[in-house]
């Protein structure tokens, strides 16, 4: 990896850094004048800036910190002692004029995750998929193929790497379909499926569950795909002590056209030339706490998102994780389908 894909400098914007760190993967960016290095930006000071509703746009400096940990070439160190001690994950190595000569990193490629976390996962499968027609009036949307296995595979994939084994999967549409799919698989997986008698959505579907779980669990959608750690997730999750958590991911739209702003008379206040625009949307990828089963009503066709506003009404705290754009794949229409499919694809090439 080239020491340039760390390297940023201080004109960069937010967003710009956000995109840099999901291209390095390391979840960390240095602040340097030329090579000279200045600060530090990592993923979880993006996402703290987020929070507070920051804009994407704004510059890097607003949120590096200036006094990075470092050590010179001429020191005698163990790297890997020095960050255990001061619990950082990468090291700039700097000559005596703190020119940027390279950088050690704790885990050479993505660390082993020793801390099982063994939460179970429900995936929403009972949709029709109508976006996706005419595929899944043939193959229900769970398992239309991305390469050489289905999306439902790839996303019990990514949580087995962090030890969430057990999966309740909420069936309707195309069925026995599904069922007998992973029934019959070679790969045996601890699958559970709970049958809705209708369709109640995507909340309605979740009380069903009710009385299942007596800790955290996640829910996901089963046209998406999150890559995050998500061991980090569960744990912002628990300390924030919510009732859910959403995973969000952030947007940056730029309008193609010049947009003007009117005063409250009619006339123009202010002229912009294809301005851009930063929010967060929701990915699909949820943890929750069993009492939010409680919230939804029995037998009733519900969303999701409407049983989260009732949460909010009631007054308990809902909360989001910032993620990047580019950690979020949603296959939910044709045209995101092939993306998804040329995404997993060059990753694995």
């Amino acid at each position: 990896m080239n020491l340039n894909d760390f390297i940023v400098s201080e004109d960069k914007t937010v967003l710009e850094v956000m995109k840099i760190i999901d291209h390095n993967a390391k979840g960390i960016a240095f602040v340097c004048n030329d090579t000279k290095l200045l600060g530090v930006v990592t993923d979880g000071d993006i996402r703290r800036f987020i929070l507070r509703r920051g804009n994407l746009d704004n510059s890097i400096s607003e949120i590096a910190n200036y006094n990075p940990k470092f050590v010179t070439n001429e020191e005698n160190v163990d790297y890997f002692a020095y960050m255990k001690q001061y619990s950082i994950t990468a090291l700039p190595i700097v000559n005596k004029n703190r020119k940027l000569l390279s950088i050690r990193f704790l885990y050479d490629n993505k660390p082993v995750v020793n801390n099982q976390l063994k939460v179970p996962v429900v995936i929403m499968a009972g949709g029709k998929g109508t976006r996706l027609y005419p595929y899944t009036q043939i193959l229900p949307k769970p398992l239309i193929p991305i390469g050489d296995k289905t999306i439902t595979e790839i996303i019990m994939d990514h949580f087995q790497a962090f030890g969430c084994n057990h999966f309740d999967m909420i069936v309707n549409y195309k069925k026995n379909f599904i069922k007998s799919f992973f029934i019959d698989n070679e790969i045996k997986r601890d699958v559970n499926f709970i049958e809705e008698a209708d369709y109640f959505g995507t909340g309605g579907g979740l009380k069903l569950l009710e009385g299942y779980y007596s800790d955290t669990f996640f829910v996901t959608n089963c046209d998406i795909l999150v890559k995050e750690d998500y061991s980090e997730i569960l744990k912002y999750h628990k300390e924030q002590k919510n009732i859910i958590t959403l995973v969000a991911a952030t947007k940056n739209v730029t309008i193609p056209y010049g947009t003007i702003e009117l005063t409250p008379e009619g006339h123009v206040n202010k002229l912009n030339e294809k301005p851009s625009f930063s929010f967060l949307t929701n990915t699909g990828l949820y943890v929750l706490e069993p009492r939010f089963l409680d919230k939804i009503p029995k037998d009733t066709f519900i969303h999701i998102t409407d049983v989260i506003q009732a949460c909010i009404n009631d007054g308990e705290k809902v909360g989001i994780y910032p993620i990047s754009d580019h950690a979020w794949m949603d296959m939910g229409q044709m045209e995101e389908l092939e993306k998804m499919r040329e995404r997993l694809s060059n990753d694995v090439s």
